[in-house]
């Protein structure tokens, strides 16, 4: 049986991926499909928008799984993802591409803000490393 090479090279880029960066991939992913389901609906396609609907919807339900129940936060986060698969259910059988927009512009804005809160946390280790070193 032949490996695909391409495959290969994805998956021992994600094996070596850190936490930080498999979340932004999951988000990157996320904002993907429901570009995808967007277009779907325009071009009346709505097979394709049950399929990137549900792909939606998985990846929104392991983001809500992973999270870490230690920090307050992660209550507040698990009802966000529970809005965010009940407007996906909305989109999926009304085919509402203004709930599907407000749902895309949310998880955009989520994406951001992990985006950043990894960039700050690289910053301070940098500087923390760099003082250690002084």
């Amino acid at each position: 049986m032949e490996h695909d090479p391409i495959q290969q090279y994805k998956e021992r880029s994600i094996s070596t991926m850190t936490p930080d960066e498999l979340l932004l991939l999951l988000f990157d992913e996320l904002m993907k499909d429901l570009m995808r389901c967007g277009l779907a609906i325009d071009q009346q396609q709505y097979d394709l928008l049950e399929t990137y609907a549900d792909k939606s919807v998985a990846i929104i339900n392991y983001l809500d799984d992973i999270l870490d129940d230690q920090y307050p936060i992660s209550q507040n986060m698990h009802k966000l993802y529970d809005y965010f698969g009940y407007q996906m259910a909305r989109v999926k059988i009304g085919r509402n591409k203004q709930v599907l927009e407000e749902v895309h512009r949310m998880i955009g804005e989520l994406r951001d803000s992990f985006r950043q809160a990894e960039k700050n946390c690289a910053e301070e280790a940098e500087r923390k490393a760099a003082g250690a070193r002084s």
